[in-house]
């Protein structure tokens, strides 16, 4: 068969076996995206060797389609309105949070013997969070009080402070790393952040009042891809962050065009297909032989994450002024991990060579981790404050209404 014939098959098979991770997660414990880096993994190289060679030419496109648009939708979420809504204590919580995750991971890891630059791309990648997850439990359980709301709220605006915190990590890691004069390496990094804002904003602007006029209200599925792609092409073309362009171009657009009732929400229907490719792709990217090399890394993260998650939440809700017995809990509710942590992680790989291949084998092993523990800590901490409603809790769950400290 010719190259465009295996291609499709090979896609429309991937995207089939999606579907079929879809119906698991609605029937067990594990979300998705766990099946989704499992199976990943079984058809990768390193276990059946299932997908034809091409793959490896799909990855880095596949990867750049997704995260732009995972970039945007993040961004259409920093409006006034939707900070004042989420209120000081989330503010508070989400900020301090993402501060202390990285600091305390870089922090440990190099204690650890893990190479600094290694240490500092952990660090920007381990305040990311799965909202999907967090959500999917709260709304499961039928949860409902202080700590659910505050939960729904960190992580509508987590991922976004996540970005930022990665984007200026990853240019110190480079600026670290760098080679040559250090005045040349540290105006490349002042580029590629200050370039990603600049691109954001002047793309934004225009697009903010031209969009939205065909359909009247709502810009169409053409005018979204349109413009979340051609902001994506040309951040890779000028060598700036296409993360972070993708997420200032959303923030501006939401806080400008006023004549929207809805900023660009056909992404959301079209974005899952390629996540579905992206997670697949990321489980067969993981070679079996790198698992056994990267024990006391691995390990290390997945304990300073849930450690620093654990002392972040606790910090911030103190500052933030969240109930005692809530913010005991915050932290180990917030602990699922999964799509943007993968897409950092990969934007860091297709830069760093060994070393990103390393991060990429511990983002992906401790993925599947903290999606299979995290889920249970997040139903526990519900459980724990008494916000469950649903009657098929889990022990040690108190009547909603009530609190245990």
């Amino acid at each position: 068969m010719d190259d465009t014939a295996v291609t499709l098959i090979t896609i429309g098979a991937l995207l089939l076996l999606g579907l079929f991770t879809h119906i698991l997660g609605r029937r067990t414990p594990l979300p998705r995206v766990t099946f989704l880096l499992i199976f990943g993994f079984l058809i990768g190289p390193s276990v059946f060797d299932l997908l034809p060679d091409l793959h490896h030419e799909w990855f880095p496109l596949v990867t750049n389609l997704a995260l732009v648009m995972v970039g945007f939708l993040l961004g259409e979420k920093l409006t006034p309105a939707n900070l004042r809504e989420h209120g000081r204590e989330v503010l508070t919580v989400s900020i301090v949070l993402v501060v202390v995750t990285a600091v305390m991971t870089w922090g440990g890891l190099v204690l650890l013997g893990v190479p600094v630059v290694t240490a500092l791309i952990l660090a920007g990648i381990a305040p990311a969070t799965d909202p999907a997850a967090t959500l999917d439990v709260i709304r499961e359980k039928q949860a409902d009080g202080p700590l659910a709301r505050v939960l729904q709220g960190i992580v509508a605006v987590d991922d976004a402070w996540g970005i930022i915190v990665f984007s200026l990590l990853f240019t110190l890691a480079g600026i670290v790393s760098g080679q040559g004069n250090g005045a040349t390496t540290l105006l490349q990094g002042a580029w590629e952040l200050g370039g990603a804002i600049l691109l954001g904003i002047l793309l934004g602007v225009p697009m903010a009042y031209a969009t939205g006029r065909i359909q009247p209200g709502e810009p169409t599925l053409v005018e979204a891809l349109g413009a979340v792609f051609l902001c994506g092409g040309i951040a890779l073309a000028l060598h700036v962050s296409f993360l972070l362009a993708a997420m200032t171009m959303g923030a501006v657009i939401a806080n400008l065009a006023r004549h929207h009732t809805s900023t660009f929400s056909a992404i959301e229907g079209i974005e899952w297909p390629f996540l579905v490719l992206f997670f697949l792709l990321s489980g067969a990217s993981v070679e079996r032989g790198a698992l056994q090399g990267i024990g006391l890394a691995a390990i290390g993260y997945i304990v300073l994450r849930t450690v620093s998650r654990i002392a972040g939440a606790w910090l911030g809700g103190h500052l933030g002024r969240v109930e005692r017995a809530h913010r005991r809990w915050t932290g180990a509710a917030l602990l699922p991990q999964a799509g943007v942590a993968l897409g950092l992680a990969l934007v860091a790989g297709q830069r760093l060579g060994e070393a990103g291949e390393v991060i990429i084998t511990i983002t992906v092993f401790s993925t599947i981790f903290f999606e299979i523990v995290g889920p249970v800590l997040t139903r526990l901490a519900l459980g724990r404050v008494g916000e469950i409603r649903a009657r098929d809790g889990i022990p040690g769950e108190t009547p909603a209404g009530t609190a245990t400290d």
